[in-house]
């Protein structure tokens, strides 16, 4: 069978015109193993009269996972992390009970013409583990484990695959993979976790001889192993994990098996009772309720 769903997601407008590809949550599936949010953004070309700083905002109950391609971010939050991303590098940001970070221009390229492109995803975490202490972990991107299968170049993000294991500390089981794939040759995939999704960055893919186009998430069958082919090299990003363990609510940069958890989170933030970046005095608020739309005559 192969691919179960296709999610070609759709284009939004963070502010100041940077605007990202989001693939989850959709309307067709909530979460792919224990991501619930996927925003794909770049490759966009930053000038230093450009706006692209994301200032202070809170998140409960998920933990962010940051992944650079090119660029270059700096992350600072409400535990006094500070800590340059940059490409191949896994950052991973426990929300649970409650974290504010910004994501900023780096000052040495403040003047500097450069290029950002990367994702990032966030992990909702399981049941027993959505209140845990907030947390940072940085793994740089030599310590991300390596395999050559042929051409093509494997790199275990977070998880277990190919008789690898990356350090990432994760609440569930969860895979991510980062896959060059080498033009004409074939990539076998197993089914290496419950639910597993592919992502093609910048280049169609053929899997089982069927095509799944760039910038598209196509979720496969369960327990099935996929052939993967390319006519050209093309970035290919594998994730997934365990289902979750629930439904999830998401409001804003909420998320939380409890409605009243998220309504109460929004009244912390709005009395900035989340915590502050140090150093740092502008926030999002909370965004304005839209009223609800009259029923139709």
């Amino acid at each position: 069978m192969g691919i179960a769903l296709q999610l070609t997601g759709h284009d939004k407008d963070l502010g100041g015109g940077f605007i990202v590809r989001r693939l989850l949550p959709s309307a067709k599936k909530q979460a792919v193993g224990p991501f619930i949010f996927f925003d794909h953004f770049g490759p966009v070309p930053v000038h230093p009269a450009d706006q692209y700083d994301v200032r202070p905002h809170p998140h409960i109950g998920l933990a962010t996972v940051t992944y650079l391609f090119d660029g270059a971010i700096l992350h600072r939050d409400s535990l006094g992390s500070v800590q340059q991303i940059e490409p191949g590098a896994i950052n991973w940001m426990t929300a649970g009970r409650g974290i504010v970070h910004s994501e900023r221009r780096p000052p040495q390229l403040d003047q500097v013409d450069y290029v950002n492109h990367g994702i990032q995803l966030w992990a909702a975490l399981p049941l027993a583990a959505e209140e845990v202490e907030p947390s940072f972990e940085h793994t740089p991107a030599d310590a991300i484990p390596t395999l050559a299968v042929g051409n093509t170049r494997l790199r275990v993000l977070i998880g277990e695959a190919f008789g690898l294991r990356s350090p990432v500390k994760t609440f569930s089981k969860t895979l991510y993979l980062d896959v060059q794939l080498a033009a004409g040759e074939t990539f076998e995939l197993p089914p290496i976790a419950d639910e597993l999704a592919l992502y093609p960055v910048d280049g169609e893919v053929q899997i089982d001889g069927l095509p799944l186009a760039a910038r598209t998430v196509g979720v496969l069958a369960p327990g099935e192993t996929v052939d993967i082919e390319a006519a050209t090299p093309v970035r290919l990003m594998v994730l997934g994990g365990e289902a979750l363990d629930g439904h999830r609510f998401m409001s804003w940069n909420f998320v939380s098996s409890r409605k009243e958890r998220i309504a109460q989170a929004g009244v912390d933030w709005k009395a900035q009772a989340m915590g502050q970046v140090p150093g740092e005095t502008e926030f999002i608020p909370l965004p304005e309720r839209k009223p609800a739309e009259p029923p139709p005559l």
